[in-house]
């Protein structure tokens, strides 16, 4: 969108050069690389969506089309991390274009040029555009901004003009996807007696006694699983074992520490530019042009503390004094100098509970004003205002306790700013303070403070020379050079003494390797170009040399004995399983609960006074739907459940009391809800059913 104020400026905007260079910046060194089409490799499918195979080129068009829009709302070029998103926005724009046209076209769903006019100039303007032109002075949509605009395009080069014409596909395409999301979401529909079902499930309670015992009450030595029994069980229960393409790495990671050198040379360096600053007279400009701090120049408003590592060394700074260099957790050197200290505007802190009322009007808002009023009685009489405001605030604040930081008056609306700005003491304000939102209990935590600072914070980060680089580069190049194979790779890291760390099941799309971020190289390398056993060349990241072993590959397929993790999933199941047939045995015929914790000391025994038949958790047990489902199937008191397998443990009941839902006469408000939850969820279940009937197939990991 800011294509349109450049447009309206007459500024213009050379697409085509930018073009080429953009596909360069987007691909990187893909371009030149193994999978390169302009070196001749036939591998130029990045994925198959639908039985379509999508090119290279196509894809990369995509991008281009995605990280300039992304230019534009922006106005600066993506980094890595963003580049990353565009990418995969990309790919899924991709498989809504071609999962969904197909829908489309059989449904004959349009934008008819009538509808697009009305969605960019006429009476219904989309949201995009409506944000994007607003006047600053009102704040609201400007149509003379878009007129301007729209008319400049009739003049505006054609590069320009093919940019709006894509921003305007872009719009119909997302207006086809909410007509065919709203087409399925309309037409949900609960039956009454859906409804009364989902009244049933709502409102009848149990009152239940319940004991669980832990699968390891039981010893493993009493329930031995064999290697045929895991392979049996494995082959019975595919579905839980299916595994998708992953590698195994173990790797040799060479951090780039700077050394004893680097830090005195980077201290000398810091100990100069703070004797400078000592002496300039114009500390922000110094700071500023010197200070590798990410803000060399801050304003300390009242209430707010100074840097930790400035608060930790030194008790009470004095005005224009050079305070350091001091070493930080961050590896670098830093030295504070407070240039200005005055009686600014002020801030307090203060708590507060809201009861939200915005909307309402008559008796129901009154029913808000009375329950406020109750909730600070009850604030009065506990003392507790934070857990008062975790349990009944109605804002984000209510998580933590109600707290909403230091503020200056202006922050808030004028009631609640004069209100708590009035109070001249700390604890609560003993009346109940209405603003626009509703209903405010307040607790005053930290009365007004005036004092304002100015802090120049002159920072150096403590990084290896290139001469150290230089060295551990050559140290990871001798490893890797004498590393031919996981035996040689193994003893050479332990001869040098260096740690071998490992990366299982490391997908195809990774980017990191455990914490390691940056890594996507070295996957690359795994999936594309290594062989089990190889040793790769060096690899470098920001902060370390890297060599690395591919030492596993898994493809995409039925899980085996032979993988690991999936032995061991299987073999802790299936001594689950011969644990709680175990556990059954041993409590057959005992007909208490306490009989049972007798068999079982390490068993628990709970109650659930107002379990639900919607619920799917035991309070204090865990998810437990089986064992749920048993218990509203009971119907005398003392009743007991048999014993129930969950992945908890097993679990046995006992029925106190069942209250059944009471009878109404209309269910409409549960067939609705039931409808608007569906219909809620349309959207995502579409996606999800048409990703896998399309059968989406994605190899961009061997070209990103």
């Amino acid at each position: 969108m800011a294509l349109i104020k450049q447009i309206r400026q007459r500024t213009g905007l050379a697409i085509g050069v930018i073009a080429v260079g953009l596909i360069f910046f987007l691909v990187g060194g893909d371009i030149l690389g193994p999978n390169s089409m302009i070196l001749g490799s036939s591998r130029t499918t990045v994925g198959e969506i639908a039985g379509e195979d999508i090119s290279y080129d196509e894809y990369v068009q995509k991008i281009e089309q995605t990280k300039m829009s992304f230019q534009q709302n922006t106005g600066r070029n993506p980094n890595e991390n963003e580049l990353s998103s565009i990418r995969e926005q990309a790919w899924q724009a991709l498989i809504v274009e071609k999962i969904f046209s197909q829908q489309y076209e059989e449904l004959g769903m349009v934008v008819s040029d009538e509808e697009l006019v009305d969605m960019v100039q006429g009476k219904n303007i989309i949201g995009e555009l409506r944000r994007q032109l607003t006047n600053p002075q009102t704040g609201e949509f400007d149509r003379e901004q878009l007129v301007t605009f729209l008319q400049s395009l009739q003049t505006a080069d054609p590069q320009q003009q093919m940019f709006w014409a894509q921003q305007e596909k872009l719009f119909a395409d997302s207006r086809l996807r909410i007509k065919y999301d709203n087409l399925l979401a309309t037409s949900e529909y609960a039956t009454s007696a859906e409804g009364k079902l989902q009244h049933k499930m709502a409102n009848t309670i149990a009152d239940v006694r319940h004991i669980q015992i832990p699968y390891y009450s039981v010893s493993d030595s009493l329930v031995p699983v064999t290697d045929s029994e895991v392979r049996s069980y494995i082959s019975k229960h595919q579905e839980k074992f299916k595994v998708t393409e992953s590698r195994g790495l173990s790797y040799v990671r060479f951090p780039l520490y700077p050394s004893a050198e680097d830090s005195a040379a980077t201290l000398e360096q810091m100990n100069g530019l703070v004797a400078e600053l000592k002496e300039t007279s114009n500390d922000s400009a110094f700071v500023v042009r010197n200070s590798e701090a990410q803000n060399p120049f801050l304003t300390i408003n009242p209430g707010d503390p100074l840097p930790v590592n400035f608060s930790n060394n030194v008790d009470e700074p004095e005005v224009d004094v050079v305070y350091g260099p001091f070493l930080t957790n961050n590896s670098s050197y830093v030295a504070y100098k407070i240039t200005d200290r005055y009686e600014g505007a002020p801030r307090m802190r203060a708590s507060h509970i809201l009861l939200n009322a915005e909307g309402l009007e008559g008796e129901a808002k009154e029913q808000v004003r009375e329950r406020a009023q109750e909730v600070l009685e009850e604030v009065n009489e506990t003392g507790n205002f934070e857990v008062a405001a975790a349990q009944y605030g109605e804002d984000a604040t209510s998580q933590r306790g109600g707290d909403l930081g230091w503020f200056f008056r202006d922050d808030f609306v004028t009631e609640f700013a004069d209100a708590v700005f009035g109070a001249r003491s700390l604890g609560v304000i003993n009346r109940i303070v209405e603003t626009e939102y509703g209903f405010h209990i307040i607790k005053v935590t930290e009365l007004p403070k005036t004092e304002t600072q100015k802090l120049a914070i002159l920072e150096l980060e403590l990084i290896a020379s290139d001469i150290t680089r230089n060295d551990i580069f050559r140290n990871a190049d001798y490893f890797a050079a004498n590393s031919t194979n996981e035996s040689t790779f193994d003893a050479n890291a332990e001869k040098e003494g260096y740690q071998v760390l490992t990366a299982i099941n490391v997908g195809p799309t990774a980017r990191s390797l455990n914490n390691m971020t940056g890594a996507r190289e070295i996957v690359r390398w795994a999936f594309n170009d290594a062989s089990l056993g190889s040793v790769s060349d060096v690899f470098e990241l920001d902060d370390a040399y890297v060599v690395a072993l591919l030492s596993s590959e898994t493809e995409e397929g039925d899980g085996t004995i032979a993988n690991p993790e999936i032995r061991a999933q299987a073999t802790t199941q299936l001594k689950n399983e011969k644990k709680a047939a175990y556990i059954k045995e041993k409590i057959a015929g005992l007909e208490t609960l306490d009989a049972i914790k007798e068999v079982f000391p390490d068993a628990s025994i709970g109650s659930t006074p107002d379990l639900r038949m919607n619920a799917s958790v035991l309070p204090g047990v865990g998810f437990a739907p089986k064992a749920v489902g048993a218990i509203f199937g009971l119907r005398e008191s003392g009743e007991m459940t048999d014993p129930i397998q969950e992945d908890i443990g097993v679990i046995v009941a006992q029925l106190n009391d069942l209250i059944p839902a009471p009878e109404i006469a209309d269910y409409t408000r549960y067939q609705n809800e039931i409808t608007t939850n569906a219909s809620q969820r349309t959207g995502y279940m579409i996606m999800m059913a048409m990703e896998e009937l399309a059968d989406v197939k994605d190899y961009r990991y061997k070209f990103f």
